[in-house]
Formats: C-alpha cells, structure tokens, sequence
C-alpha cells in the first residue's frame, strides 16, 4: 500500500498527529509497532471502542500491536487490588478480539511483567529526576480519578507510563486526547533514555451518555460493547441528547464515529405523520438536529438499531468464549 494511502487511513478521524514527517519514517519500517495501554478497570465501552477501530486500521496496514493491560497503573489509579485488576485485564483482553483485532498480530501485554525489573525502575529513577513535580501533576488532570487531591502515585503513573514506551519499543503511541500531556513529556525526556520519540496520534474523547465530558466506567455513563441488546435501548433512551444542539451531544457523536465510519447516511424512520423515513448523511443529520426538525428520540431509535446491530458479533464471541 502507498505510504500517503497509509498517512490518510491513520489521520482520518484523530484528532492529531505528532509529527507527519516522523510518521513517514515509521512506515519506512516493515512492521512498525503501535501500541496503548489501558487501566484493566471495568467495562470496555465506546469510548475505548475508539481507539481500538484505529488500531484495528493500523493492524490493517501492517502494524505490529502491543496492548498494555496497565495492571499496576490501575493500582496507582485507586482501581482496586491487584488481584481484581489482573481478573479484569483477562475480560478486558477478550473483549478487545471480540471487537475485531487479531489475535496473530496482537500482543497483550501485563505491565507486572516488567515494570519491576532492575532496567525498568533505574530509567524510571532517572526520569523522575528529569521531571518537576508540578509537571507530573499537569500530565494526570484528565487521567487521575483523584486528582484535586493527588497522591504521590498519581506522580508515579506518568513517569511510568513514559518509560514503558521505551520498554515496549514503540514506534507509535495511540491515546485519546487525555493521554495527549503524558505523550508529550515522553517525547521531551525519551531521548535522554536513549530512546527514539514515538510518533503520537490522539482520538476525540466520548462524551458519556449523561453528557459528562469523558465516557467513563467509573462514573457508568457507558455503552459497553458486551451490552445486551435490551441494555443498549434503555441507555441511549435515557441518555442526554439535547434538542437542537450538537456539540457535546453523546448520540451525535456516537453516530459520527461509528455509524459514518461505515455508511455514507443513518436512516431515520419516522411514521408519516411525523415527516416519513430519511436518510441522511452527516452533514444533513447535524443541519436537520440543530434546527429541530429531528427530534431526539428519533435519532436515538435511529442509533439505537445501528449499535444493536453493530456489536452483535462482540456479544456473540462473548458469549461463546466465556
């Protein structure tokens, strides 16, 4: 495939890419390695659902993938004991093939398994040194549950998450925007490890369905992609949507990146009365919203049948590989 063929698939639908010059010496290698890492804390839902699709494209165009199952961040986060997380990480791990990725070319990876060696913690004493106190702190604001009263391991968690990207021999690191303050202290202090910056590319954050500005299992304001069918109608009828604005509206974005990621138009049926049936594209959703000649709750029955039918292949392989 054409490396610009490449740089399109990879910058479609993030919100950034830092830096395209660097990308393109990337691709020069046969199988460059991406990888992300994830707190093994509850439900994968939407919201993780998108960087696992631009995975899924990088995996297409021949990436390599290693997926952190970011046990002892999880820890340092107040996400329960260790014991709870790794049981997590292994529902966690099923999940993510369930969603598509393949298992040949996917590495799952605990980070107990080697952010306890000798290697591991003498760079990770050496960054701490490298880095302000005040700094560390900044890198958490979107990622710490507890951060208008930080602990020290909130201080830890950066640190660790930079070195690990050297110890995991990343080429690319994917994140969603909230990773975007640790992903950049990585790319100043790496090279002082001796270690080559990774090429790092963001995705949107989801809102949640109560409006929250990060989807979040914590708060329970998810789609999970296991969800029943039953559990996916109920949440997206009473989720927050709305009428006529389209900015920090769920089942907009919802739409955006996962039903105008596969179709050109969303139909919308409605009983004559109302108008009839439409098919729209997304365009002419947001124009036909914001005026308030779609009401919400067409457009969730819309969105609502699209999901159910999209992750019917996630809870079918969840149900057949318990």
């Amino acid at each position: 495939m054409d490396k610009k063929v490449k740089v399109e698939i990879i910058r479609k639908k993030t919100l950034e890419v830092i830096n395209t010059e660097e990308l393109d010496k990337k691709l020069e290698k046969k199988s460059p390695i991406v990888y992300t890492g994830y707190e093994p804390s509850g439900k994968i839902h939407l919201g993780h659902a998108i960087t696992i699709i631009k995975l899924k494209q990088l995996q297409e165009i021949g990436f390599k993938i290693k997926i952190l199952l970011a046990d002892y961040h999880a820890y340092l986060n107040g996400k329960g004991t260790i014991e709870e997380i790794e049981e997590m990480a292994e529902y966690n791990k099923k999940c993510f093939l369930a969603f598509g990725l393949s298992k040949e070319n996917t590495e799952f990876i605990l980070g107990s398994s080697f952010q306890t060696s000798h290697d591991y913690v003498k760079d990770l004493y050496k960054l701490a040194n490298l880095t302000t106190l005040s700094r560390s702190k900044r890198s958490m604001d979107q990622v710490s549950r507890s951060s208008k009263n930080p602990k020290v391991a909130n201080v830890l968690y950066p640190l660790m998450q930079v070195v690990d990207m050297k110890f995991l021999n990343v080429d690319v690191a994917l994140g969603g925007m909230e990773q975007r303050k640790i992903q950049m202290l990585a790319r100043e202090h790496l090279p002082k490890l001796d270690f080559e910056v990774p090429v790092c590319i963001h995705t949107p954050l989801l809102h949640g369905l109560d409006g929250d500005e990060k989807m979040s299992s914590s708060k329970g304001n998810l789609i999970a992609i296991d969800d029943t069918e039953g559990e996916i109608v109920e949440k997206i009828k009473k989720s927050y949507c709305p009428l006529k604005e389209a900015e920090g509206n769920p089942i907009i974005e919802i739409a955006s990146h996962f039903i105008f990621s596969n179709q050109d138009e969303i139909i919308i049926e409605r009983d004559e009365k109302f108008g009839g049936n439409l098919n729209l594209s997304e365009t002419e959703l947001i124009d036909m919203y914001t005026s308030g000649e779609l009401h919400p709750a067409d457009l969730k029955s819309a969105v609502s049948k699209f999901m159910i039918e999209y992750l019917k292949s996630v809870r079918e392989y969840m149900l057949n590989n318990q």
